[in-house]
């Protein structure tokens, strides 16, 4: 057991506090580390620096993309070390934390390709008779200092996603990770200052508890807010800061159509894999399943199969696909779900069970709309699957959310899937794939409950920048 204390860091340098926090693996109980209880006095002292860094102007865009060159070596140098940090402290399978740390160097490549490429437009002022003798254009500005609030469950790749383009747009961050998962985040923070050369002040980590987070939302130097979290939570932080920018990535209860038409053995082993890397604990997860009537028996059978020879256990092994939830409540909560469905007239066809504390990936059939199972989102390694014989049924009731995240279809019907590309009411979808699939370049986000916003290093530092219009007299 160790009792080391990972310190925040403000401006460049190690900071402490009188309380900690102890952080634990989710699969074992075992201690990792500490960190430091912060305070609102050190949220205050880390937006003190950033914004004196912004006042000071941005690094020069040559520069940022050279610190995100240089990251995203240092990353990949460094990947089995963060890989390692994510697996234990969110208990995610040791395989999938390597794509994680993969991904997050991808993050860092397109943060600093947009860093080189950011511009703005000109403006045709001649076009009336008011703008003779005038040139306009368009500047991209950062917005000023970026608070990032950022989830447990991709303690690297989530927080790249907030950091990277705020560099990249030339803004000074302060960021609140997950308590449960702060000590990448720090690992990062250091790694960007010690290997890749930002300079101090730039992007500041404050290990606060979630009360204490208010204090960077409403702060009035911060300009901008980043959170990826709960809708509850996202829509509380968007309430509490009017006129602030405020980007909202949120949860999802994410559908697939599988269509009669469709490659059954390739669908079957796409949701598996969408619906139980790092134990459904990701806001694209899939959740529900529509499969019409024509291959509704062979679908589940194979589906089945592909479910069974998932491996449970230590997130340390290899071979594990599937490990604990986040913390014994959360447990708790996806199980109440799958009690309350199965009692509603659902069936089990794989799992439902926890044994030694790890709750068993699940296939649940014949689920209803009316049930949470599909209404909410579990969160955890459970999948709902109905039939259906009328495809506008199916695009009924993956529609019927408070979500709108991603949702997918297979179909060799190329008409079909344009079809749903129309119809599915969500921010992205995929075709012959699971909604479970993001390249860290494209734009990500959703509507209604699932955000605001969208991510991806060109959609992220839009969001992190003001346009300046600029009129010179000839």
């Amino acid at each position: 057991m160790t009792t080391d204390v990972t310190s925040m860091r403000i401006d460049g340098a190690a900071v402490g506090a009188d309380e900690h926090t102890t952080v634990c693996s989710p699969y074992d109980g075992r201690e990792l580390g500490r960190v430091p209880r912060g305070t609102e006095a050190d949220v205050d002292r880390a937006v003190a620096v950033a914004l004196e860094r912004h006042l000071g102007g941005a690094l020069p865009a040559h520069e940022r993309a050279e610190i995100l060159d240089r990251a995203a070596v240092a990353l990949t140098i460094r990947h089995e070390e963060f890989a390692q940090s994510i697996s234990a402290e969110a208990a995610k399978p040791i395989a999938t934390a390597r794509v994680e740390a993969e991904r997050a160097v991808d993050t860092f490549r397109f943060s600093a390709a947009v860093a080189r490429t950011m511009t703005g437009e000109m403006v045709p002022m001649e076009a009336s008779s008011a703008g003779l003798g005038k040139l306009g254009f368009v500047l991209r500005v950062p917005i000023g200092v970026v608070g990032a609030i950022s989830p447990f469950n991709f303690p690297l790749n989530l927080v790249t996603h907030k950091v990277a383009p705020a560099i990249a747009a030339g803004c000074p961050v302060v960021l609140k990770p997950a308590s449960s998962t702060p000590l990448t985040a720090l690992l990062l923070a250091s790694m960007l200052e010690d290997d890749a050369g930002l300079p101090p002040g730039w992007l500041n980590v404050v290990t606060v508890p979630g009360s204490v987070a208010d204090a960077l939302v409403t702060h009035d130097d911060v300009a901008a807010i980043s959170f990826t979290g709960s809708p509850d939570v996202g829509w509380e932080i968007r309430a509490k800061a009017p006129r602030k920018r405020v980007g909202l990535e949120l949860g999802n209860n994410a559908p697939v159509i599988v269509h009669r038409d469709a490659d059954v053995a390739v669908a079957a082993q796409r949701v598996a894999a969408g619906g139980y890397s790092y134990s459904g604990q990701t806001c694209i997860s899939v959740q529900r399943v529509y499969v019409h009537d024509d291959v509704a028996d062979e679908f589940l059978g194979a589906f089945e199969a592909e479910v069974s020879a998932l491996v449970v256990g230590d997130p340390a092994d290899g071979a594990t696909n599937v490990s604990a939830l986040i913390d014994r409540g959360e447990t708790d909560r996806v199980v109440g779900t799958v009690t309350e469905a199965i009692a509603a007239g659902a069936t089990a066809v794989v799992g439902g069970g926890v044994a030694d504390g790890l709750l068993a990936p699940t296939v649940l059939s014949g689920v209803t709309p009316d049930m949470a199972v599909s209404r909410t989102e579990v969160f955890g390694p459970v999948v709902g699957v109905a039939s259906y014989s009328d495809v506008n049924d199916a695009f009924a009731w993956a529609n019927d959310s408070r979500y709108g995240l991603q949702a997918g279809i297979f179909t060799n019907d190329l008409s079909l899937g344009l079809d749903a590309a129309h119809r599915l009411d969500y921010g992205g979808v995929c075709i012959n794939e699971v909604p479970t699939f993001r390249t860290d370049q494209m734009p990500y986000g959703g509507i209604r409950d699932s955000g605001n916003t969208k991510e991806g290093p060109a959609w992220a530092v839009r969001e992190m920048t003001e346009e300046r219009m600029v009129v010179i007299t000839r």
